[in-house]
């Protein structure tokens, strides 16, 4: 395989576990990005098994100076970045009323500046290996709500991101999109439905067949699901692919 590096973040659990273990197969080198260390050495090992390079690195992108770090040990390590994809982040579902200051602060410094300073940082090794990026977004973001105003803020922010991070990319040789996923049957998921159930007396199992009847979809996706779709956006297939926002949901989003 020739060399090759790709950044994925948020790499310790759900989308980004699934992506990072996808990418395996395409890259030669893969750079993981997460707090939690623990979970962060498993899904290391899961892509060693696949048979690619890795490099862990516990970092909190909320922090200003992470990215530039991320970058250095990337370079240090590998000599290049050729994919940098943005998955880190979650932002609480919680009323626009209730949304405490600090719940939108900390949705913010990770998910939108995590992934703005992070792109911006791997640029100039980007433009060198005319690479690849893409970031995060979310269904919500096409449709804000009061029940969860600050994840669909947020997640439009991202796709503005991405769109005038791509207008700069066409000039630069890089490649840049967002995916907006439907509802996904992530760990963060489960936790929260067991949370949700009993306080609405519902059983567990009630509640997770609840949310996609109301979404209008036959069921949840899955984060393998999102990883293939993740892995063509920075494959060669994909090249003439730059500032779109591509939605995969199972058919949530009614509207063209």
């Amino acid at each position: 395989m020739p060399k090759s590096v790709a950044i994925v973040t948020g790499a310790s659990q759900g989308i980004g576990r699934a992506t990072a273990v996808r990418l395996a197969r395409d890259f030669s080198a893969l750079v993981l990005v997460a707090r939690n260390s623990a979970n962060l050495e498993d899904t290391a090992k899961a892509v060693r098994a696949v048979g690619a390079e890795v490099l862990a690195i516990s970092a909190d992108l909320a922090e200003p100076l992470a990215a530039q770090s991320v970058v250095a040990q990337t370079l240090a390590a590998f000599g290049q970045i050729d994919a940098l994809l943005n998955i880190a982040g979650a932002v609480p579902q919680v009323d626009l009323f209730e949304t405490t200051e600090q719940q939108w602060e900390a949705g913010l410094a990770l998910k939108l500046h995590g992934a703005r300073r992070l792109t911006i940082a791997a640029w100039p090794a980007l433009v060198a290996a005319k690479g690849a990026v893409v970031l995060m977004s979310g269904n919500s973001a096409s449709f804000p709500k009061a029940p969860y105003a600050a994840v669909g803020t947020i997640n439009a922010a991202i796709v503005a991101l991405a769109k005038a991070f791509s207008d700069k990319g066409i000039s630069d040789g890089v490649q840049v999109n967002s995916v907006l996923p439907g509802p996904v049957m992530t760990g963060r998921r489960r936790s929260y439905l067991e949370h949700w159930a009993p306080l609405h007396n519902m059983s567990l199992e009630e509640a997770t067949a609840k949310f996609p009847k109301e979404a209008g979809i036959a069921r949840y996706g899955e984060p393998e699901e999102i990883a293939e779709l993740m892995a063509f956006l920075v494959s060669p297939g994909a090249r003439w692919m730059t500032g779109s926002a591509l939605r995969m949901d199972g058919g949530e989003v009614k509207s063209i």
